[in-house]
């Protein structure tokens, strides 16, 4: 049996503690590995930084002693919390930022998914994730699963896939969606929006690729009128109780438009449920969650 490898990034708070204990049960019957991340940046960039990193800095580096300290105190509340013996760990520290430092690690290490925390709108332009996290989404080449604050795994029972129809889709991009609905058992709403017009002739060939490729598990084809993208999302989430949102990270599609709104009012709406963002996976090698 394969073994996954789950990244965890930890900046030590709540938010990062309760994605970490997401994630533990959320795996929880599967083989795992798990690497936990934190990275850190002192406040101005010295010389010896720049030429060798904390090692070679005549200088105590403070961000070293934090980053060991706060790891050794997750790995102690882990052990203590989950004693599951299909999981293992691995504890990672670094001088970079956190975007870098994920993306760095992802093209060597062959994870198979992100799990991280989100804080919510930090500015005018974030809808409803945290900095970090949209920055880590859109680069990543792998699915990053989000996690709001004070979401707790209860099983997954429902998702909903949200989608425009817009491009057609290889069976590879669809299997981490697949794989997740029958290790959860889970129910599947495909969800579109339809702002304005009828589905054109090539909508009308995805979807019917979709009912045919996700017919074992009956999911339910939904199509919501006369409300605007992201809002409808959100709504309907809220309205019927699904336990993760799960959408395609496709450019120029209205996951982007999700993930950035230029109104102020859009700051309101934050996601409630965890939120799985699936890359196309293109030629490289199909990732299973």
């Amino acid at each position: 049996m394969k073994t996954k490898k789950i990244l965890l990034p930890t900046d030590f708070s709540d938010n990062a503690w309760n994605a970490i204990t997401y994630a533990l049960e959320f795996f929880k019957s599967e083989v795992c590995k798990f690497y936990v991340l934190h990275t850190y940046t002192p406040t101005f960039y010295r010389l010896d930084y720049m030429l060798g990193g904390p090692t070679y800095s005549a200088l105590p580096d403070m961000g070293v002693d934090v980053a060991q300290a706060g790891l050794e105190k997750t790995m102690i509340n882990i052990n203590l919390k989950f004693k599951n013996p299909k999981h293992k760990f691995e504890t990672l520290s670094a001088f970079n930022t956190l975007t870098n430092e994920v993306m760095e690690l992802t093209a060597t290490k062959d994870f198979d998914m992100i799990v991280m925390g989100t804080q919510g709108a930090t500015g005018a332009k974030e809808i409803f994730l945290g900095t970090n996290t949209v920055h880590i989404i859109r680069k990543s080449k792998i699915p990053v699963l989000a996690v709001p604050a004070g979401s707790k795994f209860r099983g997954i029972k429902s998702v909903v896939f949200a989608t425009d129809y817009a491009k057609s889709y290889k069976e590879k991009d669809l299997q981490v969606l697949s794989n997740l609905l029958s290790a959860q058992k889970a129910k599947l709403t495909v969800l579109y929006i339809k702002e304005d017009y009828d589905l054109a002739d090539e909508q009308q060939m995805n979807k019917e690729m979709l009912v045919r490729y996700f017919k074992k598990f009956k999911p339910l084809f939904v199509e919501e009128r006369g409300k605007l993208m992201p809002h409808a999302v959100h709504e309907y989430i809220a309205e019927h109780e699904n336990e993760l949102l799960v959408m395609m990270k496709r450019k120029h599609s209205f996951f982007e438009r999700l993930l950035i709104q230029q109104n102020t009012d859009a700051i309101g709406f934050h996601t409630t449920v965890p939120f799985l963002a699936i890359p196309e996976m293109l030629d490289t090698k199909t990732t299973k969650p």
